[in-house]
């Protein structure tokens, strides 16, 4: 039950529902994008706003306001950050960040990207030809003596490497389809832009000009991004970095204010442009950004690296198995209070007559009455069951100890769910309206894309597994079958029916954390014993404590304080996944193999669906 009252929530199937949410009378049943209804769902009791990992989706008029206070380049960054993500967790970028890149790999890049900021510089002259505006002009010239500084930079790396550039006079294909794409655009070659030579008028001229800084500014921002990351790497490292002056080249200020004169000059350019043109401009930032990932991943590496994981996996001899929570770690809101909405909004009116063969139903005054009641008897409870399982001070990681612990909370969970069947708030609810709200529930960005990708790439095989506390599976499954992920099996409670309709019974299948990992370890027990197995677990909350140290790999989406604070008391470690991987990658020597293990007390944290995908399967 997952309060949403509670100061540091829990997740389990009882869950309390906010008053906000029970008493609205203009509720609408599957109106499940409505912010102001998540917001009331997400903000606990003294009003806080929610975790990063419970982001509410704003709305069409929260974003026109955005969009009006920040620019077009800062929306398009912030709008393909999972580009930015992907090009981070690239092996090249992983094993540069770790400073063990061999240097064969990293003379390879530097010759390429020479190649590729000529025709970097190139752009821009062809851009400060066609821009109209006198003040533009001295900008895009001041950028592209910048660019031709940072070819002085590759020369004095050369120069430091015995590299002869004139040996690597082969351009890898990933560099010239980003050099004739840049070239492509600051000539013109854009769809729907007059053929070069035909740019009659200053506007069109300035367009060209507006489309050429939006294919480069990705660059300049990406690198700006990167340098400054692997530079917070270098706080707690005693040790030199090998490639440092790469470093402090892109974290520089010079730098670092180029990319903020080339998003500048993005905005400027593109004032007086239509929605459409603006549409073009979108695109080719796009486009870029997936080149500088292509850019990336062309690197030859000569040594073993750490990401991709799957980058080893042999379906022959390997079995792969992700297992992942459902509620607000695939979920934007807590499936529980989905249930609780549809009950109340389909419940009749207190002067409504029943009909005979209708399962008795409270009314939706007396529901939402009985809500409240439950909510804030779960909240009372919830914070006196988590103080009683904890350790007076933090003590070392000891999987029996916070296994025992946590037993304490399997009565804590039953009684709470007793009571919600008890008080008959789940009774008279139709499948279809629940698989109608499964259908439009709205998950995390990069999930559905992520295990799409997990069930459909070749080779892989993967087994998927949701363990869930959700009531009901059928609201699971239809918002999986909704997005074709047919695939995927679901461990969860169930609802029990008389035809259609909600008994108010539940067929409890996992109440406790207890449950999960019995669930989990049965899975795996009966898995093909033939193959070499690896664990992945995805989850959010303290329900999932036990799994994501069970498994191979722990990896926590958000930032639940409950999870953080029962995990850290009892010595659990929370490490962000990027940081974890390119210190496992400086500890990956010649010949040796990547080596996860499970039970070990440390957790990998994550912001986004994005890194879950990039670190697992990459681009």
């Amino acid at each position: 039950m997952r309060s949403f009252l509670s100061k540091n929530p829990i997740k389990s199937p009882a869950t309390a529902v906010l008053t906000t949410l029970v008493s609205s009378s203009n509720s609408c049943l599957f109106q499940l994008q409505r912010p102001n209804w998540f917001r009331s769902l997400c903000n606990d009791s003294a009003g806080r706003s929610p975790p990063e990992s419970m982001a509410i989706p704003p709305s069409k008029s929260a974003i026109s306001a955005i969009d009006n206070e920040v620019g077009l380049a800062r929306r398009f960054w912030i709008k393909f950050r999972r580009e930015s993500v992907f090009a981070m967790y690239t092996p090249f970028a992983v094993a540069l960040a770790s400073g063990n890149l061999k240097i064969e790999t990293f003379r390879h890049y530097v010759a390429q990207d020479s190649h590729f900021l000529k025709a970097f510089a190139h752009a821009y002259e062809l851009a400060e030809e066609c821009a109209d505006d006198d003040d533009a002009k001295p900008v895009i010239s001041k950028l592209r003596t910048d660019i031709l500084d940072e070819l002085k930079l590759h020369d004095s790396l050369v120069q430091e490497w015995s590299t002869d550039l004139a040996k690597v006079d082969v351009v890898n294909s990933a560099t010239v389809k980003y050099t004739d794409f840049l070239l492509a655009t600051a000539s013109g070659k854009v769809e729907g832009v007059k053929a070069p030579g035909k740019l009659a008028t200053p506007f069109e001229r300035t367009k060209v000009a507006a489309y050429t800084l939006g294919a480069m500014t990705p660059c300049m921002r990406l690198y700006a991004f990167l340098g400054k990351e692997f530079q917070e790497l270098q706080k707690d490292n005693e040790d030199s970095h090998p490639y440092q002056k790469w470093i402090d080249n892109y974290t520089s200020e010079s730098f670092q204010a180029s990319a903020v004169q080339t998003e500048e000059l993005l905005d400027k350019l593109s004032v007086s442009l239509t929605g459409e043109e603006l549409d073009i401009i979108e695109k080719l930032y796009h486009q870029a950004m997936k080149l500088e990932i292509e850019f990336f991943t062309s690197q030859p590496l000569f040594q073993p690296t750490v990401v991709p994981l799957m980058k080893e996996h042999n379906p022959e001899e390997d079995q792969f198995m992700i297992f992942s929570d459902f509620d607000l770690t695939c979920t934007v809101v807590d499936s529980s209070a989905i249930l609780a909405e549809i009950a109340i909004v389909t419940a009749p009116k207190s002067d409504q007559n029943q009909l005979e063969t209708q399962l008795a139903r409270m009314s939706s005054a007396d529901l939402r009455s009985t809500w409240g009641v439950l909510s804030r008897q779960f909240t009372e409870e919830y914070e006196q069951c988590i103080e009683s399982i904890l350790p007076i001070e933090k003590v070392d990681f000891n999987y029996e100890h916070l296994h025992n612990a946590l037993e304490q909370l399997s009565d804590f969970e039953k009684k709470a769910n007793n009571r919600v069947i008890e008080s008959g708030v789940l009774k008279g609810i139709n499948l279809e309206d629940i698989k109608k709200a499964g259908e439009r529930l709205l998950l995390h960005e990069g999930c559905t894309a992520f295990f799409k990708n997990v069930v459909t790439k070749e080779n892989l095989n993967a087994n998927v597994h949701i363990l869930s506390y959700c009531w009901c599976g059928d609201l699971i499954r239809s918002a999986f079958s909704a997005r074709d992920l047919h695939q995927i099996n679901v461990h969860a409670n169930e609802f029990t029916f008389e035809g259609s309709i909600s008994t108010g019974e539940i067929v409890k299948k996992l109440e406790s954390p207890i449950d999960k990992v019995q669930a989990f370890n049965d899975i795996i027990s009966n898995s093909n014993k033939d193959k070499k197995s690896l664990t992945v677990y995805i989850g959010d909350s303290v329900g999932d404590l036990l799994c994501l140290l069970e498994a191979d790999i722990g990896i926590v989406v958000g930032s639940s304080s409950s999870l953080r604070r029962v995990g850290t008391q009892f010595g659990v470690s929370f490490i962000p996944l990027y940081p974890g991987l390119v210190k496992k990658q400086k500890e990956n020597v010649e010949g040796g193999s990547s080596c996860w293990k499970g039970s070990n007390g440390i957790l990998y944290t994550v912001s986004s669906w994005a890194e879950i995908h990039a670190f697992i399967l990459g681009w």
